[in-house]
């Protein structure tokens, strides 16, 4: 699975700059603030037009930055004749037509093609202070066209906000599509979706490594539910950790050198953290009751993770060092997958309520506890993305069970994989 493209930087943008325009448009999550974007039709550098080509890239462009909720679009129809010049520096840009239709900030750009090669120029501009915010250059095939928009929708959001995007990155999932339970990968615009494993079975509970090209899983392939880990690009398998019973909900630690996962070796099912070779390290938990779905904090001194050692299933979080357990939730009878936000001291998670599965967040200090999805079906499983902007989760709201991306505050929700299969348990990669 190679990726035949390249991203070339054209046009660094000095630090203070960037840093400058995040402070004067002062955006960093949805709902603070959006600012009026006009997105330019990008234009041949030289040859005739082809709206095939780069219409892909705009596509996906477009789709990640409503994604975003930090925009508020420029009605194309209003476009003056500036639109249609290629502008790819600030002195070509006719800034006071921008002003004028009430665009801050300006998406324009061109490309050359050749054959099968493309290149693309992107360029964002600050309307206000008529100035270059960041550009890039991206060389590749077609059939690459949405990575490249994605690259430089990342680009954008750190040029206004700091940090970049997580539209890069990729996102595993559960697929029945072949009629048996397979991981699966995908862009996190649902694009370019490919089978990664052939077990023929049962493919439970994936988890990317830090740096994002190894994935955790486990899998009922020998008649046990066993721990493997897979690397994506050589296609690479091995088991982790097959002791007698559960070895479920594998989860890397930020620094990828441990495990939290479930173990029931000793009957009772319990948190353990492992090497990445399956050698037990520590328990962290010790009851009677069932301890599963470990989630790490983002400084790696916390687990969070579900047990139903009061009674109904709670989410609890544990010490990695002492293995003091402090319970989490106190309402609702079933609480289950906590998330753990790398950026931020949030916890999402699911929530049983008159029968039907809802996704909510929840601080570590068990304060300010809010529910994100609403209406018919069940939503579960929620996976933060590298950010901390967004979710991925599971929904059957139209029916069979799909993939679902949302903003972190529950809106802007957006169905990824068809009805055409049952679809489940996402996660989110680190930035490819």
């Amino acid at each position: 699975m190679r990726i035949f493209w390249l991203i070339v930087i054209f046009m660094t943008v000095l630090l203070p700059q960037t840093t400058q325009a995040a402070t004067e448009i002062e955006i960093s999550a949805p709902g603070e603030q959006t600012i009026p974007l006009a997105l330019v039709p990008f234009l041949p550098i030289d040859g005739p037009e082809s709206p095939k080509a780069i219409g892909g890239f705009l596509d996906a462009l477009n789709a990640d930055l409503e994604l975003s909720g930090l925009f508020r679009f420029v009605n194309p129809d209003a476009f003056l004749d500036d639109a249609a010049q290629l502008g790819l520096f600030s002195t070509q840009v006719n800034f006071g037509q921008w002003r004028l239709l009430g665009a801050e900030t300006l998406v324009k750009g061109a490309y050359t093609l050749e054959g099968d090669s493309l290149v693309v120029e992107a360029r964002l501009f600050d309307v206000v202070n008529r100035r270059l915010l960041t550009g890039r250059r991206y060389v590749g095939r077609t059939k690459d066209v949405r990575r490249m928009a994605h690259a430089f929708a990342d680009q954008i959001l750190k040029a206004l906000t700091g940090e970049l995007g997580p539209f890069s990155a990729r996102l595993a999932y559960i697929s029945n599509q072949t009629g048996d339970k397979e991981l699966w990968l995908m862009d996190v615009d649902g694009h370019n979706s490919v089978r990664l494993t052939n077990h023929r079975s049962i493919v439970l509970n994936p988890d990317f490594s830090p740096q994002g090209k190894e994935l955790l899983f486990t899998s009922y392939r020998a008649n046990n539910p066993n721990l493997y880990r897979k690397e994506i690009y050589t296609g690479q398998e091995a088991k982790v950790s097959f002791k007698k019973g559960l070895n479920v909900g594998g989860r890397f630690s930020p620094d990828g050198d441990e495990i939290a996962l479930t173990l029931s070796k000793d009957g009772n099912p319990e948190i353990y953290l492992i090497d990445r070779n399956g050698a037990i390290r520590k328990r962290l938990t010790n009851s009677w009751g069932i301890d599963t779905d470990p989630s790490w904090s983002a400084d790696g001194r916390q687990v969070a993770f579900v047990s139903n050692r009061l009674g109904n299933p709670h989410i609890f979080t544990v010490d990695t060092y002492t293995q003091e357990a402090k319970r989490l939730t106190t309402q609702g009878k079933y609480n289950a997958t906590p998330a753990w936000n790398p950026k931020d001291d949030i916890i999402a998670f699911t929530r049983q309520e008159n029968g039907r599965f809802d996704i909510y967040t929840i601080r570590s200090d068990g304060t300010d506890e809010r529910r994100l999805t609403f209406g018919p079906g069940n939503s579960e499983h929620p996976r933060w993305s590298p950010d901390g902007r967004f979710l991925v989760y599971s929904s059957d709201k139209d029916g069979n069970r799909a993939i679902y991306v949302m903003r972190a505050d529950g809106t802007g929700s957006r169905r990824l994989t068809t009805l055409e299969s049952d679809c489940r348990h996402p996660a989110w990669s680190g930035r490819w």
